[in-house]
């Protein structure tokens, strides 16, 4: 966001001779605190441009970048919303979003979970899995996420064992209980809507106890999350992603990191603290002072990997977006050249009327948002594979576009490798579907437990015309 922002203050066609100054918050995931910031920002007292160059004091607020998570982001936005401040998030994908009735002051970088809930559907369809299970984080993002995702399934005739929903702050023996059902399970398809957060304890209970292999089809926010690659035993794994990116300059930038820097943000002392095992200033006795000999450039960490932009564009994409809506307010374009005026004083819903009508490109990615304040939706399909020194690597194997006709919106354009080991050339059903295929043979959709119940042990898992289909101790012999 800060490179983003600097790179617009330095620019003589955005906003030339205005500056834009900013307050970064850190909510840590937490409602409250996000609910505490949105009255801090609500209630700017000082509705004024500075004309100098200090930016430090209190002003009113323009617009908003974030809330990252659908349920804080909700939050604030029931504080927000009256006072016009425009909020622009760019990882807050709950469907539930798109309803301007409730948000009118909302709008996102990254598409609705609506579309990856249907593309996910459709790939499940693609590969021929009728039989699946299903887990999802209990919150805004894993429920509505799911509910969109199973909406589409059953309509594509694609039946659900179980449906199970948890949260990282729950009791272990809640986890327990969802790794034991899916190791019980005949599903050998899961699909996980759910948070990386919460993914990772359901993932760690799993690694403690080997189970039967199961083929993983996961959300953008764990799928792609170069954190989780350390669990080889979801290999094959695939999931929609938000797509990769380009950004010219930030590494540059954020390798640019002087002592002074450093010092002076509590972040980044953190960070850097961390990353070279080191203290900066005085340390305890056990405990190593850095001495300046460490350098960046040498560091090996997800802050200094740009090969993976994907949120990160979505944070770039919300500040230029915010940044061409107030240029539109203050600017006039005469005898092609561009004259704003320092001294125009605008309110936030002038801004969030002008984001109603941004359309821009930047670095070859558009901009633009229809009338739920949401972007086109463009999304990679990536696959877990095994490289040749055993690590897991995500492998972009092909993409799904929302704006495209009926037909040609899915593609895949690389083999996959799937949880059994072998690759498979795409459009071939690979083996891991054909026992639930077999079962879905015998149990017919016609009476699947619906996926909101819970399945409880001797609990009938479905019936067909001829009668109830079986128990769960007959599942188990299968």
């Amino acid at each position: 966001m800060i490179f983003a922002i600097e790179e617009i203050n330095n620019s003589t066609e955005l906003l030339p001779g205005i500056k834009l100054g900013y307050q970064i918050y850190d909510s840590c995931a937490s409602v409250p605190v996000a609910v505490h910031v949105a009255f801090q920002i609500s209630n700017g007292p000082d509705p004024v441009f500075y004309t100098g160059d200090n930016c430090s004091q209190t002003g009113m607020v323009m617009a908003v970048v974030g809330e990252s998570g659908s349920t804080p982001t909700i939050s604030m936005l029931r504080i927000t919303g009256p006072f016009n401040i425009p909020q622009v998030s760019y990882f807050a994908t709950c469907a539930c979003l798109s309803n301007k009735q409730q948000y009118p002051n909302f709008f996102r970088t990254v598409p609705s979970d609506q579309f990856q809930a249907d593309a996910l559907a459709k790939l499940v369809k693609h590969f021929g899995w009728t039989w699946i299970g299903a887990v999802r984080s209990d919150s805004d993002y894993g429920n509505n996420g799911m509910a969109s995702f199973l909406d589409a399934a059953r309509k594509d005739g694609i039946c659900v064992e179980y449906s199970e929903s948890f949260y990282r702050t729950q009791p272990r023996s809640r986890i327990q209980r969802i790794a034991d059902v899916i190791r019980r399970s005949t599903a050998m398809v899961v699909v996980a809507f759910a948070a990386s957060g919460d993914m990772r304890l359901l993932l760690e209970e799993l690694s403690l106890k080997p189970s039967p292999p199961r083929q993983w089809i996961g959300s953008e926010d764990w799928v792609t999350d170069t954190d989780m690659l350390r669990f080889s035993f979801c290999a094959g794994a695939i999931g929609f992603g938000i797509e990769r990116s380009v950004i010219p300059g930030l590494r540059d930038f954020l390798l640019d990191l002087s002592p002074s820097k450093v010092a002076a943000s509590p972040v980044l002392t953190e960070f850097w603290e961390d990353a070279f095992n080191c203290r900066l200033g005085k340390s305890a006795a056990d405990e190593r002072v850095c001495d300046g000999t460490e350098d960046i450039k040498t560091l090996q960490s997800p802050y200094t990997d740009t090969s993976q932009l994907r949120i990160t564009n979505m944070v770039y994409k919300a500040v230029y977006a915010i940044a061409n809506a107030v240029h539109k307010a203050m600017c006039q374009e005469t005898n092609s050249t561009t004259q704003c005026d320092k001294f125009t004083r605008i309110e936030s819903k002038e801004v969030l009327s002008q984001l109603k009508k941004v359309n821009f490109s930047r670095n070859g990615y558009d901009v633009s948002f229809d009338a739920n304040g949401d972007p086109v939706a463009r999304y990679e399909l990536v696959n877990w594979q095994k490289s040749d020194s055993g690590s897991i690597k995500l492998v972009t194997v092909g993409h799904y576009d929302a704006s495209l006709p009926v037909g040609q919106k899915f593609r895949i354009n690389r083999n996959l490798t799937w949880v059994d080991g072998g690759t498979r050339a795409f459009g071939v059903v690979p083996a891991v579907a054909f026992a639930a295929i077999q079962w879905q043979a015998i149990c017919g959709c016609c009476g699947c437990i619906a996926a909101t119940e819970e399945l409880h042990e001797g609990e009938s898992l479905c019936s067909s015309e001829e009668g109830s289909c079986g128990k769960h101790s007959e599942r188990e012999s299968l």
